[in-house]
């Protein structure tokens, strides 16, 4: 099978080219911005046909919430114009697609783990743009997959985890949200994922949610890294919401409920202390 991967220098596209060396029955093309323009439909549907690409993973994102406030029609051209012509295009050939979304389709006002079937309602333009993109994807091909997740991390790009190992280094003291609760996803648990999906037997259209196990606030989250690390030197203290203001709300509650890609793929998913030290570990080597 020739698989399209776009977005490939992000977080999520690394670690699936460098899970893509375990996985050699295949063979991949790795696209970021400067190899395709995924606003261009005509480029899309050009390199698809001429490479006879089978499957399209698109990692590609527009994913600077607090940017996306100030510029939502270029979010909106990367999150959802984008993601519809993936959509027409992998329509036409007959290609597989997969897509990933986002939690901030959800408002975040919820007290159970979002399922797939719950309600939408972004708080956000980046979660507007995202929704966007669902949609116009599901119309022009509803045979696609969604794979909505949260709290991404990896040893690559900027990200979270990597953001408290520099400032608990170099703070005595951290002052980190408590009141905002949901799950970290180390990303090549979710790339493991979206192999698995493809080299399924069957191929199980739909929308599905995907993050690591367990639940976490941003401030546990932050001291299991410092901890795990052994950064001893810095004092993490809880704090509301309302005391570390953005630009942009933040969801309250990001919990996502995996039980539909469990079932349907079989996956196994780790608790997310567990993929936490396995990143640690692949950062201090």
């Amino acid at each position: 099978m020739t698989i399209l991967i776009t977005g490939c220098n992000g977080q999520l596209g690394t670690e699936m080219r460098l899970l893509s060396e375990q996985h050699t029955e295949h063979r991949y093309i790795f696209t970021d911005v400067a190899e395709l323009d995924i606003t261009d439909f005509n480029a899309i549907l050009t390199l698809i046909q001429k490479e006879k690409v089978e499957a399209v993973v698109n990692c590609a994102a527009y994913t600077n919430v607090d940017k996306a406030e100030q510029d939502e029609p270029t979010a909106l051209l990367l999150n959802a114009t984008a993601v519809e012509n993936l959509g027409k295009a992998a329509s036409l050939t007959g290609a597989k697609l997969i897509h990933i979304s986002t939690d901030y389709v959800f408002d975040g006002k919820h007290y159970l783990p979002y399922k797939e079937t719950d309600p939408t309602c972004p708080q956000t333009a980046y979660g507007r743009t995202k929704l966007e993109g669902e949609k116009r994807l599901l119309q022009v091909c509803p045979d696609a997959v969604i794979i909505r997740t949260a709290w991404l991390y990896s040893p690559f790009g900027n990200n979270f985890v990597k953001t408290m190992l520099r400032l608990g280094k170099e703070r005595t003291e951290l002052r980190v949200i408590f009141d905002q609760i949901g799950t970290p996803t180390y990303a090549r648990d979710l790339a493991k994922a979206i192999y698995t999906v493809i080299n399924a037997k069957q191929w199980h259209s739909g929308i599905y949610h995907f993050s690591n196990e367990g639940v976490c606030s941003w401030y546990d989250f932050t001291s299991e890294i410092l901890r795990q690390a052994n950064i001893n030197t810095c004092k993490v203290t809880h704090i509301h919401t309302c005391e570390y203001p953005t630009p942009t709300p933040r969801p309250h509650f990001s919990v996502l409920d995996k039980q539909k890609i469990k079932d349907t793929f079989g996956i196994v998913i780790p608790q997310w202390q567990q993929s936490l030290q396995h990143c640690l570990q692949r950062l201090i080597q």
